[in-house]
């Protein structure tokens, strides 16, 4: 088979790997329909992250089951199915308690940007649909088992409810669908922080009320002028830098709480402006598994459409095009078909 393999910073190749195969009974092998590049693909490809040996890249997937171990018995080959960045067993204590990103037996995905992909503990970790989606639902499912499901968790982490006012720090595809998130839960008011036209149009499209061009300091003040000066009752950090996430906790009111979903790069939190802000602070890897059967009936239902975060189609050999495209942000998400 094909996939995509990291080098170096900016050097991602498309090469012959090896096929995979079942290693474990609880493994199965898909067929990949679609599948992607995601914003935190870009640490490594940007130097932020040590890379080491190269490697193949990919944790968002939708495929066909091809084959499944002797202990698989929730899919069979010939299905559809939408799985999470994180594998989970889905019967361990962590995962009973709604936390499949933190299972006993977790093993993030990291191959998926290829034609075939191996997933471990597949009997807790795929959702078949009924029938086979059409083509055009294929990007929305995509985005439930990573970007979809992430901006949920935000939300929910940082307690979205009816009437609410909430933040979204972070204008790329976790936190576009954060604010679809937010939508869903009810949030009453949904200020997106956003310098890019199309993002701010498609943020607005999907439920913002409010667009917030400043950053730092500037953008915490905004905020509380929108707010009357208290701050917000729920704020989603959706990006994962120091400046992201000091913004994220100053723009939140006193009992207010922050969720944060961006892979936390050179953040330190001040202990004492924490302690003396009453602001609850949330996160982590989100629980995808747990939100599937939800988010994947919303999107066939209609009640949601995350696929638009896709601005960028492409076949699968053209992913180093992908990973330039949203490096260069001239591209929201890049979405790979085989």
């Amino acid at each position: 088979m094909r996939g995509a393999v990291i080098y170096a910073p900016g050097d991602v190749r498309f090469e012959n790997l090896d096929d995979p195969k079942i290693v474990q009974p609880t493994d199965a092998v898909i067929r990949t329909v679609a599948t992607c590049v995601c914003g935190s693909d870009l640490w490594p490809y940007r130097g932020a992250e040590p890379i080491g040996d190269p490697h193949p890249m990919g944790h968002e997937y939708v495929g066909i089951v091809e084959e499944v171990g002797s202990a698989v018995a929730n899919v069979r080959p010939g299905q559809f199915v939408v799985g999470s960045f994180a594998t989970s067993d889905n019967t361990c204590a962590n995962c009973l308690a709604g936390w499949q990103s933190n299972c006993l037996h977790r093993e993030f995905m990291s191959t998926c940007q290829a034609d075939y992909v191996r997933i471990p503990n597949a009997h807790g970790t795929l959702v078949a649909t009924d029938e086979h989606p059409g083509a055009e639902m294929v990007p929305s499912l995509l985005a439930v088992s990573d970007v979809m499901g992430t901006g949920w968790y935000a939300a929910l982490a940082a307690e979205v409810k009816p009437g609410s006012t909430a933040v979204v720090v972070g204008d790329g595809a976790v936190g576009l669908c954060g604010v679809i998130a937010a939508k869903e839960l009810g949030a009453e008011r949904i200020i997106a922080m956003s310098r890019h036209e199309s993002r701010q149009a498609l943020a607005l499209e999907f439920g913002a009320t409010d667009i917030v061009t400043e950053r730092g300091e500037d953008g915490v003040a905004r905020v509380k002028d929108l707010t009357g000066g208290i701050g917000a009752d729920a704020v989603l950090e959706c990006v994962g830098t120091a400046e992201s996430m000091r913004q994220a906790l100053r723009s939140a009111r006193p009992g207010g709480n922050v969720g944060f979903v961006g892979v936390p790069h050179e953040v330190q939190i001040d202990g004492q402006e924490l302690f003396f802000s009453h602001v609850g602070l949330r996160g982590g890897p989100a629980p995808v598994r747990r939100y599937l059967p939800d988010l994947i009936d919303r999107v066939l239902t209609g009640l949601i459409n995350p696929g638009k975060v896709f601005d960028l189609s492409l076949p699968l050999d053209q992913v180093a095009e992908g990973y330039r495209a949203m490096d260069e942000r001239r591209a929201i998400k890049a979405l790979l078909k085989p």
